[in-house]
């Protein structure tokens, strides 16, 4: 009897399907194009996944609360570009703490107002991300004239160290695993140690439940909303910094769009968009598998533009489970009272 409980426990676990379409994605490839399992093509897919990645575990963060962030592409973007343009003019060579440190401070600075919007003045998040959004684009666009800029000298060499390189004799390419990996990992502990173990990371959880119930039980619904939107921001201006070093360049336009792979990957990893509901490794795995699909799609001869059609599926498919999961979950507990009010008549 528990090993049949704790069977269905599992199979209910979304990261068990996600996982098991990454490895039948993978193999499907594999069969097609040969190059999938080569040590080139998971580093590269590896690689691929640092930024997006990173920007999914704020959008885990978000949804779990709640609420809906599709500003954090263009904030990476704003801290990115104006990092770069207040140290390339002396050709910054020291350490990467700075530009790193600045562009965590200028990403939070551009969360808080998002969190000063959403927490003090209650308006959704979805139209208030959607609108700082537009702002910041404009900001960059408009009064600093945003163009594709060269990177100073530390952002260049950070750019190109290297954890370690692999090479393919068969395809005669080679592969090296950025040190921004470690970003990522860092990352993931940090906020997996939050939301496990710290009263914060379960007041998170409890907004995206119940955000009244949440407040009558004591938690500070106000400052976890001003602090997840600001930390956000600051993860997002970490990862723009991150993002010119590993391209070698600074464009303004690189990350557009990848707001809806990330919302995406992170619904099909698990997360309910109504909140409450979500997991690091689903996220995790939602990005590896829209990663692999995104990265593969050339080996087995589909035209890269499916992947829009992909996404915008998995958008629709995953908003749907989660509704269908919310829906069973209130129906069971309707039953389940209904039959404790029989009882207890």
């Amino acid at each position: 009897m528990i090993l049949r409980s704790t069977r269905k426990k599992i199979l209910q676990r979304t990261e068990i399907y996600i996982f098991s379409a990454i490895v039948l994605f993978g193999l499907v490839v594999q069969a097609r194009s040969g190059q999938f399992f080569t040590n080139n093509n998971l580093v590269d897919i590896s690689r691929s996944m640092i930024t997006p990645g990173i920007f999914a575990v704020g959008a885990l963060m978000v949804m779990v609360s709640g609420g809906i962030d599709v500003s954090f592409t263009a904030i990476a973007a704003l801290a990115m570009y104006a990092v770069t343009s207040i140290l390339l003019p002396s050709d910054y060579s020291g350490t990467m703490l700075l530009p790193y440190g600045m562009g965590a401070f200028f990403g939070l600075v551009m969360g808080l107002l998002n969190g000063v919007l959403i927490a003090y003045f209650h308006f959704p998040t979805l139209v208030v991300t959607l609108g700082t959004s537009s702002l910041f684009i404009g900001i960059m666009q408009g009064v600093l004239g945003a163009h594709q800029i060269p990177i100073p000298r530390a952002m260049y060499r950070h750019g190109l160290a290297h954890v370690f390189r692999v090479y393919n004799p068969v395809m005669n390419l080679g592969s090296e695993m950025p040190v921004t990996i470690f970003l990522l990992i860092g990352l993931l502990v940090l906020v997996f140690f939050i939301l496990r173990y710290t009263m914060l990371g379960r007041g998170i959880f409890a907004i995206g439940g119940d955000e009244i119930s949440a407040q009558r039980a004591g938690f500070n619904v106000m400052g976890i909303k001003l602090f997840i939107y600001s930390f956000v921001g600051a993860v997002a201006g970490i990862a723009g910094i991150a993002r010119a070093s590993m391209v070698q360049s600074c464009q303004p336009t690189n990350l557009n769009g990848m707001e809806m792979t990330v919302i995406a990957a992170v619904v099909l990893g698990g997360a309910r968009v109504t909140g409450g509901v979500g997991t690091l490794t689903g996220a995790v795995l939602g990005v590896a598998l829209m990663t692999i699909m995104s990265n593969s799609l050339i080996l087995i001869g589909v035209p890269t533009y499916w992947q829009r059609v992909f996404t915008g599926a998995i958008i629709i498919i995953g908003t749907g489970v989660s509704a269908y999961q919310a829906g069973s979950g209130n129906r069971r507990s309707r039953k389940s009272s209904a039959a404790k009010t029989v009882v207890a008549n």
